[in-house]
């Protein structure tokens, strides 16, 4: 429904024809190749593949499309990493759609566009402290898995697996690695 609206709001605009609707992250790069798009508005949490995946794969796939990130999820971890990945814009959608608007025109014009608010959040925030490892092996953790499945699943021994957890669970200040794994998404590292 939500992506349904803003179609509908950004078709009213003059200037602007939106050229394809995807529901699943894994279908976005198959649909920019298809419709050659000037600027893709994606989401975060996308089934399939997020949006931060689709826009590093944009970026490889389809290098003339700009990428403008819209999400409720307004964390430092997320704009950093949406930058890292290729991102031309970051936005929450608190705001209305006359800046959402002038945001692509922006983006489209060579712009990097990123909420205010959260671009001061991300800089004293700093950089994720998390290694790729530490972070991988916190998702494969994640769901309850037990140490043996998570070192099967990453290809390490258990030991090691102990030892990133360990880590990583240092790095975010908590006590276990449940909390950690609720630590790292809350600050979007993960």
């Amino acid at each position: 429904m939500m992506r349904g609206a803003l179609a509908l709001l950004l078709g009213l605009e003059d200037d602007m024809e939106v050229v394809a609707q995807v529901a699943a992250g894994d279908a976005i790069v198959a649909a920019a190749a298809r419709e050659r798009p000037d600027v893709a508005l994606l989401d975060i949490e996308l089934p399939g593949c997020s949006g931060l995946d689709a826009a590093a794969e944009l970026r490889t796939a389809c290098p003339q499309c700009r990428v403008l990130i819209l999400t409720t999820f307004g964390r430092p971890g997320y704009l950093r990493r949406a930058m890292e990945a290729g991102a031309a814009g970051f936005l929450v959608k608190d705001g209305p759609v006359e800046e959402l608007a002038a945001a692509i025109r922006r983006v489209l014009a060579g712009e990097t566009v990123v909420d205010p608010a959260l671009a001061a959040a991300a800089l004293s925030a700093g950089p994720n402290p998390l290694t790729p490892r530490e972070r991988e092996v916190l998702v494969a953790s994640a769901d309850g898995a037990t140490v043996a499945d998570v070192a099967a699943k990453v290809h390490l021994s258990e030991s090691t697996v102990r030892n990133y957890l360990s880590s990583a669970i240092g790095k975010t200040g908590t006590r276990n690695r449940m909390e950690a794994v609720r630590e790292a998404r809350q600050q979007g590292w993960l």
